[in-house]
C-alpha cells in the first residue's frame, strides 16, 4: 500500500476514508482487477443472446445488462471519492470481485433456473458497497449529506433484490427493475443536493475509458468466436475483418474524440468553476449516464458482428443486420451524449457525429448480404473517425 501525497513513507494499513486524496488519476491495479469481474458478466450475457436470439432474448440481455452497469458505476462512484486503499477497502473491493463473479457464473440463466444465484450474488455486492458508505459516513461528517442520498438508494435496493430471492416468477424480476431503477437515480439525485460531494475529475473519464476499451475488447472477440464457429469459412472471415474495422473505428471515435474531448472540458470547468460549483455537476452527470448507451452499443455490435460472421450469406435486412445498426446507433448516440453533455452545447456534436446517425438504418435497409452493409458501417466510421480527428485539432 503506497502512502499518500504528502504522508511519510510508512502508512497504517487500516486508515478512515476521507475525500479527495490528491491521488494520481490513473486507476488502480485493483480497479484493473475489478473490472475483469464485470467484464465476465457481460461476455457471458452475449453468449446467452446468441444462443436466444429474440425479442425475450433481447429484453434479457438488455435488462441485465443495465444491472451490472449500474453496479459498475456504484463502486466507481465511491472509490472516486473515498479510495483509501487501506486494508479493509482492499478486501471489500476483492470481496465485491468475487460477488460479481458469482453473477459472471450465473448469468446466462438469470432469468431462469439460475435466478437465486444471481440474486444472491448482486445482493452481497449491494450489502458490501453499502458497508463501505456506511464506513465512510462514520468517518468523513462534511460527507455525510450526500452519503446519505447513496445509504437511502443502495438500502432500498438491496431490500428489493434481497426480497426476489424469495419472490417466485414473473414478480421476481419486477423487483429486479424496480431496484436497478433506483439504483439508476442515486447519481443524478447526489449531484441536485446542495451541499453535494465533489468528484475526482481528473480520475473519472479514466475509470469510464477503461470500462468501454474492455468492452471493445468483447466486440472484437464476437468476431472471433464467429470465426471459429464456421471453421473459417472465407466468407465469414471477410466480413469478420471489416468487423474488426468496425471495431478499431469506435476505438478510434472514442479515445481520440470522445474521451479526450469530455476529459479535457470537465477539468478546464472544474478549473475554472470549482469542484463543487453547478457547472462541473451538470458536466458529470451526463458524462456518466452517457456511456450506458456507447457501452451497450458496443457489445451489441459485437453480437451483430459474431451473427453475421456465422451468417455471411443469409440476405438483410435481418435481425443479425439490426443489431449491429442499433449497437452502432446507440454507440454514436452516447458518444454525442458526452461531448454535448461535457461542453454544455449541441454545437459540439453537430455535425459531428448526429448527422450520420440516420445513414446507419438505411445501411441496414440494403437488400444484399452481410458484406456489404458491414463495410458500409466501417466506412461510416471510419470517415467519422478522421472527420472528427480533424475537428477536434483544430
Amino acid at each position: 500500500m503506497k502512502p499518500e501525497e504528502g504522508e511519510p513513507g510508512s502508512v497504517p494499513m487500516i486508515r478512515p476514508p476521507r475525500l479527495h486524496l490528491g491521488r494520481e488519476g490513473t486507476a488502480s491495479r485493483l480497479e484493473l482487477f475489478f473490472d475483469l469481474a464485470y467484464v465476465l458478466v457481460i461476455m457471458q450475457l452475449a453468449i446467452a443472446f446468441v444462443d436466444d436470439l429474440s425479442w425475450a432474448g433481447l429484453a434479457q440481455l438488455t435488462g441485465l445488462f443495465i444491472a451490472i452497469w449500474f453496479s459498475w458505476v456504484g463502486f466507481t462512484l465511491y472509490a472516486n471519492r473515498f479510495d483509501t486503499d487501506d486494508l479493509i477497502f482492499r478486501l471489500a473491493k476483492l470481496l465485491a470481485t468475487g460477488a460479481i463473479a458469482g453473477c459472471a457464473a450465473s448469468a446466462a440463466d438469470a432469468v431462469g433456473s439460475t435466478a437465486v444465484p444471481f440474486a444472491l450474488s448482486y445482493l452481497a455486492s449491494r450489502l458490501i458497497l453499502l458497508g463501505l458508505y456506511g464506513r465512510a459516513w462514520r468517518h468523513v461528517p462534511d460527507a455525510r449529506p450526500t452519503i446519505n442520498v447513496y445509504l437511502v438508494v443502495i438500502g432500498v435496493s438491496s431490500v428489493l433484490w434481497a426480497v426476489s430471492v424469495v419472490t417466485p416468477g414473473d414478480l421476481r424480476y419486477l423487483l429486479w427493475g424496480i431496484a436497478v431503477a433506483v439504483d439508476a437515480i442515486g447519481p443524478a439525485l447526489a449531484t441536485l443536493r446542495r451541499d453535494k460531494l465533489p468528484l475526482h475529475i481528473e480520475h473519472l473519464p479514466e475509470r469510464f475509458a477503461l470500462l468501454v476499451i474492455l468492452v471493445l475488447g468483447e466486440a472484437v472477440g464476437g468476431g472471433v468466436r464467429g470465426v471459429h464457429e464456421s471453421g473459417w469459412a472465407p466468407p465469414g472471415v471477410a466480413v469478420a475483418a471489416i468487423g474488426f474495422v468496425l471495431a478499431a473505428a469506435m476505438w478510434w471515435i472514442y479515445f481520440d474524440i470522445g474521451a479526450r474531448g469530455s476529459a479535457d472540458e470537465l477539468e478546464e470547468a472544474e478549473e475554472e468553476s470549482g469542484p463543487d460549483e453547478e457547472a462541473v455537476d451538470e458536466r458529470h452527470d451526463l458524462f456518466v449516464y452517457g456511456h450506458l448507451p456507447t457501452t451497450f452499443g458496443v457489445v451489441l455490435a459485437g453480437v451483430g458482428i459474431e451473427e453475421l460472421v456465422l451468417h455471411p450469406d443469409k440476405l438483410l435486412p435481418s435481425a443479425y443486420g439490426w443489431l449491429l445498426a442499433g449497437g452502432i446507433g446507440l454507440f454514436l448516440a452516447g458518444v454525442a451524449m458526452i461531448l454535448g453533455g461535457t461542453h454544455r452545447s449541441w454545437r459540439a456534436v453537430w455535425p459531428w457525429p448526429l448527422a450520420a446517425l440516420p445513414l446507419v438504418p438505411l445501411i441496414a435497409l440494403l437488400p444484399t448480404r452481410a458484406l456489404l452493409p458491414t463495410a458500409g458501417y466501417a466506412v461510416l466510421l471510419v470517415a467519422l473517425a478522421i472527420t472528427g480527428t480533424v475537428r477536434s485539432r483544430r
